[in-house]
């Protein structure tokens, strides 16, 4: 893992089309602006986990079964 240090305002850059800026630190949180290509999906890592973990649930759940039966 490459770690780097910058201050407000500063930038990196990935490859040749993802800018990512510090917009603001404020104590123990860090805002970032991300600017990349619409084809390039960005996840909070903490989200995308959750997902992961809901879809494996759904996943391994059994099977709902409903009735077509008209009820009287």
């Amino acid at each position: 893992m490459l770690v780097l240090s910058r201050k407000t305002g500063e930038s990196l850059t990935i490859g040749q089309n993802i800018f990512i800026e510090v917009i603001a630190v404020e104590g123990d949180r860090v805002r970032l602006g991300i600017q990349a290509p619409r084809e390039i999906r960005i996840f909070r890592s903490e989200l995308l986990e959750e997902t992961i973990s809901i879809n494996k649930s759904a996943a391994s759940a059994p099977p709902v079964t409903f009735s077509l039966e008209a009820s009287d």
